[in-house]
């Protein structure tokens, strides 16, 4: 049985949804999919008119587990789906969702904020894609909702990481507060929203998306492709060897099983 990688509880209009998956928040597949169908629910619950999504522990979100996806190669088309449905949760589900994001933001975890609508982080946060460097692909999409396109490529290529005020000054961030305000911040802004006409909000939050630049799931899902393409080369197979083995990879004695 899957240990709780997730918990949720609902007062006065918001729905506090917290990460708590030790020791990085990396989510396995049966922990994506399950996070898509609480996000769902939420969603579905009348009682609901917002949601905050948080975490405890010393990021916020650090992905997919490798460790999971080497011992169980198989398992790769199940979390690919988990992400794109939790991502497509957030972003197509009709009320709000407020992001408060602190320490390391990464690959899903950058995939749950460029869902999202609202997003404060403390100082000590960091979003990066060291997707290249783990043999995989994905986010591109989300992060491109999050900064402007060559930023994007630059930390997808290097696999560096910016900070919260970098991507407070590229207008990600509503704000940056302290860790310990996070929470507090992120819930009085929810509770601005959770104060307004339900049905208002549904319908803005629809026409929203609807004039947004292209569809993000059909982008993500094309992202996807690729994902299980890099995953048939040896390359793939043997960065992700190296960053559970703790080592760097060589990919000069690695040879691609395609051209």
């Amino acid at each position: 049985m899957s240990k709780r990688q997730f918990w949720s509880k609902v007062e006065d209009g918001i729905a506090e949804l917290v990460i708590e998956s030790p020791p990085v928040n990396a989510l396995d597949s049966v922990g994506w999919r399950t996070l898509s169908q609480e996000i769902d629910a939420l969603q579905a619950n009348p009682d609901v008119r917002v949601i905050v999504m948080r975490a405890e522990g010393r990021g916020f979100c650090a992905g997919v587990d490798i460790k999971e996806l080497q011992a169980h190669p198989e398992r790769i088309p199940e979390v690919n789906a988990g992400n794109w449905e939790t991502f497509r949760a957030i972003h197509r589900g009709l009320k709000p969702v407020i992001v408060a994001a602190h320490g390391y933001i990464l690959g899903g975890g950058i995939g749950i904020c460029g869902s999202a609508d609202i997003i404060f982080c403390s100082p000590d946060a960091t979003f990066g894609v060291p997707e290249v460097d783990r043999g995989a692909l994905g986010a591109g999409a989300h992060l491109q909702r999050l900064f402007p396109v060559q930023k994007v490529r630059q930390m997808y290529f290097t696999g560096e990481p910016i900070d919260a005020a970098e991507a407070h000054r590229l207008g990600a961030v509503e704000r940056v507060v302290p860790r310990e305000e996070l929470r507090a911040a992120a819930m009085e802004v929810a509770a601005k929203i959770a104060a307004k006409s339900a049905i208002m909000i549904r319908l803005a939050k629809e026409a929203l998306n609807g004039i947004e630049d292209g569809d993000l799931e059909h982008k993500y899902r094309w992202e996807q492709g690729f994902t299980a393409q890099a995953y048939l080369t040896a390359e793939s197979q043997e960065a992700r060897d190296a960053f559970v083995a703790k080592r760097d990879a060589d990919f000069d004695n690695s040879k691609s099983r395609q051209d």
